[in-house]
This record gives structure tokens, C-alpha cells and sequence, in this order.
């Protein structure tokens, strides 16, 4: 649409617009001399007028379990990393969406280093064309924001995108295929309900508990556990398809019976799919995983209260690409360097 707009205000034909995303998005064309069906002056214009943007990757490491995790730099100087993660069939791409992360869980590095900026639409877009790229000729099947930053902080950037890649006339990624997490924004949640994009949305849960998820994740003073589960309930019930609860499960925090009898009672009372993660172990902070004896009463608990949840894995530990690993602090000096 704003491309529609700027051709029109310039008196090109606006229905130009989807003929230029065809060749960029589908041909996969980065060059507009080559897109043979858009008049030459027109062209001449769009050269003169627009570029087109790159990551540049400083980094490649790949995990014994096969999860990619790619080092960008961006066109500033700043920094992102984006993962790709192997499970069969599927090949889940885990997008960041700002440069640093403000809301600072005590868990996870990417507010370590505090927050820079937002993302722009381009290079969140441009995360999915390098990885495509990157891991070629394996495709990409599955889309997640969840990595660094909140998306929903990025709202504008992140809805952009997302039309860019399930567009018709964009990539056409399937919607059903792309899953945003977030920390818990009401007002955005609601937001993202009335746009009925027809996206999956989770929710990065970790205490059912309103008093101790506030002490891991400051967000929850702002926006209270009790009005994002309202928030979720009504965009599952918008979209008709369960939402998602991302736990991670943490010794002596979230781990005991009071805590899997309380996430147990707030599981049952939404259409969702829980998901619990084992803490991955880091050296800033000093949490660490239950053991196993007491991740089994815990998945017992559960069960006994006819929960259904998954028990995931954790992907690519060993490269720092797991839940909560990503922060991409390195000297911006160092990089311009290696660039």
C-alpha cells in the first residue's frame, strides 16, 4: 500500500507495485534494469529512488544437533542473530525483530546489553532471504519472532513484515506457519486480535504465579499475568486456534508442586498448548535446570491434572542459539574490521 501511494503521488500506475514485489519477492530479482514487464523510465525512477538493503553475515555456527545460528551486521554497525533449527522435515527460522532487548527477564542475555533500536521492516525481511539463502537447497518451513527483542514492541515493523512474507504477491509463506512470542503487551495482544492476520501467537509465561513471574520478568508489573490471559483468551477464541505457553523451568524458582499445580490451573483455564523448556545453563546468571527427578514430579503433576504439554529440547546449547542465549554483544568496532 505505501508503494501504491509513492508510485500514484509520482503519477506512475500504482498497480505497478505488485508487479515490483512479484519480481523481488518471488523472481527474486535485485536488480530493476531485469524487470522486463515495468516500463524503462519506470525503472530509471525506481533505480534512482530505492536500493536494495543486505545483512552482512560476520558469523556461522552450526550446533552438533544441526541448529544454524547466523551473526548479522546491519547497515549502523549494530548487530542481530538469527537461528535456524533442523527437526525432520521442518526448518524453523527464529527471527529477531529489535537490536537489543528493554525488558530485561532474568533469564535471558538479549536485555544484557540493553536496547538500541527497533528493527526495520527490511531487515527483519532480510533475515529470511540471507537464511534462505544460507541453508540452501533445505527450505524454510516454519517462522517464530522469538528472537531478540519483543516483538510486539516493534508492533508497526513486525505486522509489515508479516504481509510482506504471506502476501500473495510477497513471499506467500503460509500464515498458519508463523508464530510471534511475546513477553505479555496487552494493548498489542488486543491489537494483533483486531487485525485478524491469521497468525499463531505465544506467550512467554515462566511463572503462573503473578508475584514471582514479576520478579523474573519486570513486564509483568506493567501488564499483570491476570489481564494478558484475558488478552489470549480472546485472540485464540478470534482466531480459533490455541495459543501457546513457553515455560522454562528453572531449580528452586518455577520447579516445586505449588508451581506446577498453579500453571496446571491457569492451562486448563485457556485453549492452549504448553510448552516446557529446561533452562539453559549461562554464566551471567546463576540459575540452573531442575534434575531429573524433580522435572519428573513435575511433568507427573501435569499429567495428573490432564494437561497436555510437550517436553521440548533445547537446539543449539552448545552455539548459544537455545531459549534465552541470543545477545549478539560484540565490539562494534571489532566488527567493522572483520567486515
Amino acid at each position: 500500500k505505501e508503494l501504491e501511494k509513492f508510485l500514484s503521488e509520482k503519477r506512475y500506475p500504482f498497480f505497478s507495485s505488485k508487479q515490483i514485489f512479484k519480481w523481488i519477492y518471488q523472481k527474486r530479482k535485485e536488480d530493476f534494469s531485469k524487470m522486463s514487464d515495468i516500463s524503462k523510465p519506470m525503472r530509471a525512477f525506481l533505480a534512482d529512488n530505492f536500493y536494495f538493503s543486505k545483512l552482512k553475515l560476520l558469523e556461522e555456527l552450526t550446533s552438533c544437533d544441526g541448529t544454524k545460528k547466523f551473526l548479522f551486521v546491519l547497515e549502523d554497525s549494530s548487530s542481530i542473530e538469527t537461528v535456524v533449527i533442523p527437526e525432520g522435515q521442518r526448518n524453523t527460522l527464529c527471527v529477531s525483530t529489535q537490536v537489543g532487548c528493554k525488558f530485561s527477564c532474568g533469564f535471558c542475555l538479549s536485555g544484557r546489553a540493553g536496547f538500541k533500536r527497533n528493527l526495520k521492516v527490511s531487515e527483519i525481511i532480510n533475515q529470511y532471504l540471507e537464511a534462505e539463502k544460507l541453508i540452501s537447497p533445505r527450505e524454510i518451513t516454519n517462522i517464530v519472532f522469538m528472537g531478540i527483542g519483543e516483538p510486539l514492541d516493534n508492533f508497526d515493523n513486525v505486522i509489515k513484515s508479516i504481509e510482506v512474507l504471506t502476501s500473495s504477491f510477497g513471499i506467500h509463506f503460509v500464515k498458519r506457519r508463523v508464530s510471534i512470542s511475546t513477553a505479555g503487551i496487552t494493548a498489542k495482544i488486543k491489537e494483533l486480535k483486531s487485525r485478524n492476520i491469521g497468525i499463531k501467537l505465544s506467550l512467554s509465561l515462566h511463572s503462573a504465579d503473578s508475584d514471582k513471574r514479576s520478579k523474573m520478568m519486570p513486564i509483568n508489573k506493567k501488564y499483570p499475568l491476570a489481564e494478558v490471559i484475558e488478552a489470549l483468551k480472546e485472540f485464540s477464541h478470534k482466531g480459533k486456534f490455541p495459543v501457546t505457553l513457553e515455560y522454562v523451568l528453572i531449580k528452586d524458582f518455577n520447579s516445586q508442586r505449588e508451581d506446577a499445580l498453579k500453571l496446571a490451573k491457569l492451562a486448563k483455564s485457556i485453549d492452549c498448548k504448553l510448552n516446557i523448556i529446561l533452562y539453559n545453563q549461562s554464566q551471567y546468571f546463576s540459575w540452573e535446570a531442575p534434575s531429573s527427578k524433580e522435572i519428573d514430579i513435575f511433568k507427573k503433576i501435569l499429567k495428573a491434572k490432564n494437561v497436555l504439554f510437550t517436553f521440548r529440547k533445547a537446539r543449539g546449547n552448545d552455539i548459544l542459539a537455545a531459549c534465552g542465549q541470543l545477545k549478539s554483544d560484540f565490539a562494534v568496532e571489532e566488527s567493522r574490521e572483520n567486515v
